[in-house]
C-alpha cells in the first residue's frame, strides 16, 4: 500500500514541478532547448527510477542510466542563463 501511495505522490510532484518550470521559463522569456536540458535530464532520472521500481528493474543498468543522466544534467548547466540579481 505504501509503495502505491509513494508512486502517486512522486507522479503528482513531477507533474507539478514540470508545470512550474515551464511557467518560470515563459515568465523569464527563456527560450531554446539547451537551457532546458538540465531539468529534462533530472526529470528523466525520476521517471527512470520510478519505472525501474514498478517493473522490479533496480540493477546496474538503472544505476548507470541515472549516473549518466546526472552527469549530463550537470554538464548542461553551463547553458542555463545567469540571474542578474
Amino acid at each position: 500500500m505504501i509503495p502505491i501511495i509513494l508512486s502517486i505522490i512522486l507522479i503528482l510532484v513531477l507533474i507539478f514541478s514540470i508545470i512550474l518550470v515551464v511557467r518560470k521559463r515563459k515568465r523569464a522569456g527563456i527560450t531554446g532547448i539547451k537551457s532546458a536540458l538540465t531539468p529534462i535530464c533530472f526529470y528523466i532520472i525520476g521517471i527512470t527510477n520510478l519505472l525501474a521500481y514498478w517493473f522490479n528493474f533496480m540493477g546496474i543498468l538503472n544505476w548507470s542510466i541515472s549516473m549518466i543522466l546526472l552527469i549530463l544534467g550537470a554538464y548542461f548547466t553551463k547553458y542555463m542563463p545567469v540571474s542578474e540579481k
